[in-house]
């Protein structure tokens, strides 16, 4: 901030002077509106008290433009107070942008000083120095304050743009030292102009570099909780991950989730912390204090987000509206050592924080609701198949036990008439004992698809090979199966499971696939077992994006997976080079006991 030699200057100095005072003049008037404008779009006082601060910077080129034409003392007084004005109310703005400093009376004996002391200085004093020195003091102490608030706010929160603020108003304070001895007898004409212009264009830099570092912010905040919300994490507790999330944020240094009672309508503040995190975890399950309460009352009441100083461990505390579609339902209560995490930004950011926290809350509960339904079908899944085996073994259980035994006693009944026929009637005789032969063989072949007597007596290795064997012998498909000699032992239901699928699986190949031969393949690896059968057959026909489209759409398939679902597998279905492919996983097992084959 230059301050105008009180000699005379010769004409061509004077000419330079008053152009480089119109230059500084224009880079000011573009300082001031960028200022107002960043007032009228965010809303916040500080670029309210810049803009002032620049009008005000004009106001004393006007005057170091009127001394200059007319060497009257009264503008070089008024420059000197508009002067010092322009650094209080600079360093105004910065306190502002930092935190909501009180109004005191006190603050009136600082706006005092700039007219009292130019007074002095300008009409009372004729020793220089001693009129100088209480003026240059005054301005560098108050322009270097302005630079130590902008660099506490970037130790905070670690912001460039705070940073080349400090910078350059500690640079610019150091600059009035040298009003005494350069400036004021016209050594620095024009480049003290020059200087003062390279400090302003870097406060607006500064001023511009904290905008974007908050619009970055946030919109990585926001972007973060977008990922948080379309992720589908089981194993993550979702508002562990929503409180998390915040303190990310600079300055931030603890979060808490304030739920109201019977929603957020209610008259005052009725309701509890539900779950907290960082350095508010002692406020879960507790009501909220009094300046936190009052800030949530207005919050419920505004619907906007509400930012506090309290007293206490945190400086503030930001109360972020959190609604669904049935209303404000609480806050995201965020406590940290600056005003709010977007400092240089509007309301909105914060509202839309606590837009997506509501999204979050409420697609978490709705993804709750669907996950307790799958686990409720799945169950019901679970019981109708063991249900539905139930009843095979009891059906299996009676053939054997009640139809096979009638048929046996019909055959000895017919073998013991045969002394007592005529010879005539033997060959008779002989063709009724084959149908009750066929009738006991179809009998046992229904009972053992019904229930497979190997799979109880001897386990799950044999009971396959005895259902590639049977296959090969029905079908007249060449079946084989490559298995290990041992495989770890599995619950019952699961072995079941597996048996049922490679059946229906091998019997899909016999009915559709038109193939020879079937190879069907066993292994274990990495805590799974792994059944995968592939016949050189037609292939499964599938969709234009390249879906089975039988899974779909045949009892069978859709079987074979609601078994596997219902143990914890899976089933794949897909065409391989030639043919189609099964491949049955089950992943879970009870315990890795090895069982020979």
């Amino acid at each position: 901030m230059i301050q105008t030699s009180l000699v005379n200057t010769p004409h061509v100095l004077l000419d330079t002077e008053l152009a480089a005072t119109l230059l500084q003049g224009a880079i000011t008037t573009g300082l001031a509106a960028l200022c107002a404008h960043l007032y009228a779009r965010y809303q916040r006082p500080w670029f309210g008290w810049f803009a002032v601060a620049w009008g005000i910077y004009m106001a004393r080129l006007l005057c170091i433009l009127s001394f200059l034409l007319t060497n009257e003392r009264v503008w070089l007084y008024w420059h000197q107070v508009t002067t010092g004005w322009t650094a209080l109310v600079l360093l105004w703005a910065s306190l502002v942008f930092l935190k909501q400093p009180p109004t005191r009376l006190r603050y009136l004996f600082f706006a005092l000083f700039p007219p009292m002391w130019s007074f002095i200085a300008i009409y009372q004093l004729d020793h220089f120095l001693w009129a100088a020195l209480p003026a240059v003091l005054f301005l560098s102490s108050a322009t270097a304050w302005t630079g130590w608030v902008f660099w506490n706010h970037h130790r905070v929160a670690y912001s460039p743009g705070a940073r080349l603020l400090a910078l350059a108003f500690f640079a610019w304070g150091l600059h009035h030292l040298d009003y005494p001895f350069l400036r004021a007898r016209g050594a620095w004409t024009p480049w003290g102009y020059y200087l003062d212009i390279c400090f302003e264009l870097l406060v607006g830099a500064g001023l511009v570099m904290l905008v974007l570092d908050d619009l970055a912010r946030g919109v990585r905040a926001l972007s973060a909780l977008s990922g948080d919300l379309q992720r589908r994490d089981a194993q993550a507790d979702p508002m562990e991950l929503l409180l998390s999330r915040p303190l990310t944020l600079p300055g931030v240094r603890g979060t808490a989730m304030f739920l109201f009672d019977g929603g957020g309508d209610r008259d005052g503040v009725h309701g509890r912390f539900v779950r907290a995190s960082g350095s508010c975890a002692a406020w879960q399950s507790a009501t909220p204090h009094a300046q936190v309460a009052e800030a949530l009352e207005r919050m419920r009441a505004t619907r906007r987000p509400q930012v506090v100083a309290i007293v206490g461990e945190f400086p503030f505390i930001a109360a972020l509206p959190v609604a669904t579609t049935a209303g404000l339902v609480g806050a995201l209560v965020m406590a940290g050592d600056v005003r709010n995490p977007f400092t240089a930004l509007d309301d909105d950011f914060l509202l839309a924080l606590g837009q997506q926290v509501g999204a979050a809350l409420e697609q978490f509960e709705l993804d709750r609701q669907l996950a307790a339904r799958t686990t409720a079908l799945e169950r019901l899944s679970t019981q109708m198949v063991r249900q539905h085996e139930d009843e095979r073994r009891r059906l299996s259980r009676e053939l054997h036990d009640e139809t096979a035994q009638v048929f046996s006693a019909v055959k000895m009944q017919l073998e013991a008439l045969r002394s007592s026929l005529v010879p005539t009637a033997s060959a008779r005789l002989d063709r009724l004992l084959a149908m009750v032969d066929q009738g006991i063989a179809s009998i046992r072949q229904v009972t053992s698809d019904l229930r497979p007597s190997l799979l109880d007596d001897l386990g799950l290795v044999p009971a396959l090979r005895s259902l590639i064997t049977d296959f090969t012998e029905r079908s007249g498909i060449r079946a084989t199966l490559a298995a290990p000699d041992a495989v770890p032992q599995v619950a019952p239901e699961a072995e079941l499971a597996l048996f049922r699928a490679l059946q229906e699986a091998l019997s899909n190949v016999a009915r559709h696939s038109g193939g020879s031969a079937v190879d069907v393949e066993l292994s274990v690896s990495s805590g799974e077992i792994l059944i995968v059968a592939r016949d050189n057959g037609r292939g499964f026909s599938t969709t234009r994006e390249g879906r089975v489209r039988e899974v779909e759409g045949r009892m069978g398939l859709t079987g074979m997976r609601e078994r596997m679902h219902a143990v914890g597998g899976a089933v794949e279905f897909r065409n391989a080079a030639k043919g189609g492919e099964v491949t049955l996983r089950l992943p879970r097992m009870t315990h890795a006991t090895e069982v020979v084959a």
